[in-house]
């Protein structure tokens, strides 16, 4: 059978954008039929009133805020920061299935690219963003109950540990290998077979640092709340978790993977502040790395997990 990878994660990136403009343009046609309409009798009745619109505007209600992730100062222009985002994870997709995973070979060299990348990527976000706003009011870097962080990124790991038991129980992982998939993330097959300390030590890094710190501001911190802003709470939650997802580059890894996106998202929400993604991230990922390290180191046999 044909690997349904490329097709499945492109048919992603397709629905994840579909939703968003769905989402958006309704909320815009919605907007726009809200607006009370402003007459020539009405505007001069107003006379001089302080609490007159400006002539020729029609202004709505402002919107009940959502959560506790800021979108005020999000302007229609972010949609092409947003856009940036989303083409680039969608670029390096369909940039990795033009050759076999075989014919691959990751080098230090490709993996300090990589690495570089990933904070060029968050430092255009950050630019984009500090350009209208404090960075501690935007990421919430200023959170003064930051001790829950270490009951959040525990409690965060043993709940996804539970979705992927469910995952495995149901035969999920069974049905991807029915299906000709890869069942083993290239990232966690390295772990498990390079024997190259600088290659392990790298790829221990870009888990445990590099990527809860970056994929949190690029997705949670940016891309996540600019489509909250056109489109509500809800749809950008689904639809920056399935890019998640997807920007992983694997099918079997998709499905907890935007598990894993919604609850980031939730729990940024609830906190107001990028720390506490980011810890749960940088918790899972090192837990993930500690695992497949000691493993390795003992000779256990591991079941392949999604």
């Amino acid at each position: 059978m044909t690997d349904p990878t490329e097709l499945v994660l492109t048919g992603s990136y397709i629905v994840a954008l579909g939703v968003f403009a769905t989402f958006a343009l309704f909320r815009f046609v919605s907007s726009g039929k809200s607006r009370p309409a402003i007459t020539e009798e009405s505007s001069q009745s107003g006379g001089n009133s302080p609490y007159k619109p400006p002539s020729g505007l029609a202004l709505p209600p402002p919107a009940l805020p959502v959560g506790r992730v800021p979108v005020w100062f999000y302007r229609p222009v972010d949609l092409v920061g947003a856009g940036f985002v989303f083409l680039v994870f969608t670029w390096m997709f369909l940039l990795s299935q033009g050759e076999p995973a075989e014919n691959m070979v990751l080098t230090p060299e490709v993996l300090v690219v990589n690495i570089g990348f990933q904070f060029v990527i968050a430092g255009v976000v950050v630019i984009l963003a500090m350009r209208r706003i404090d960075l501690n009011v935007w990421l919430g870097l200023r959170w003064p109950s930051w001790p829950w962080v270490f009951l959040i990124a525990p409690a965060g790991v043993v709940l996804m540990w539970v979705v992927f038991g469910g995952l495995q129980i149901s035969g999920y992982v069974e049905w991807m290998e029915s299906l000709g998939v890869e069942t083993v993330q290239d990232t966690v097959k390295l772990l498990q077979e390079s024997k190259d300390p600088v290659i392990l030590g790298l790829m221990a890094a870009a888990a445990v640092i590099v990527a809860p710190l970056c994929e949190e501001v690029v997705f949670r911190g940016y891309f996540y709340p600019v489509l909250k802003r056109f489109s509500g709470a809800w749809p950008a939650a689904i639809c920056s978790a399935i890019v998640f997802g997807a920007a992983h580059g694997q099918l079997t890894a998709l499905l907890p993977l935007f598990i894993f996106g919604l609850l980031l998202v939730f729990i940024y929400e609830k906190t107001g502040s990028i720390w506490a993604p980011i810890a749960v991230h940088l918790c899972f990922n090192g837990a993930t790395v500690i695992i497949q390290i000691a493993a390795r180191h003992f000779d256990i046999p591991l079941q392949p997990a999604p």
